[in-house]
């Protein structure tokens, strides 16, 4: 279902607030500075590119976070399995985002940490 209040160019920025995490499988810290430049940009302009752009940034931090818990665990051997699942979670759940984006419905990320509302 989607919102037709929210024009097709406010749900490709939103779309790409997600999806743009993926350069942080490239690029050190893309995963963050990614959806940062976006909803920095585009903020101010379109209302639902600040909500995802924020949910984006929110789970980018929340999944750094757990990333530095999971390296700290592999000196304990759990970190290792922990970090696989992390992985194959942060795969779906960034494709999911984006495809809701994409629909004009506002995503939400769960297991997030909000730092910014």
């Amino acid at each position: 279902m989607s919102d037709d209040t929210i024009s097709k160019d406010e749900r490709t920025w939103g779309m790409l607030c997600h999806l743009i995490a993926f350069t942080g499988v490239v690029i050190p810290l893309g995963s963050l500075i990614g959806p940062l430049v976006i909803w920095l940009i585009k903020k101010d302009e379109m209302p639902f590119v600040d909500d995802q752009g924020k949910e984006s940034l929110n789970f980018q931090i929340t999944m750094l976070i757990a990333v530095i818990i999971g390296v700290l665990l592999t000196f304990v051997l759990i970190g290792i399995p922990f970090l696989i699942v992390l992985t194959i979670y942060w795969l779906v759940v960034v494709i999911m985002a984006a495809v809701k984006a994409n629909d004009g419905v506002a995503y939400r990320y769960p297991y997030v940490i909000r730092f910014l509302k």
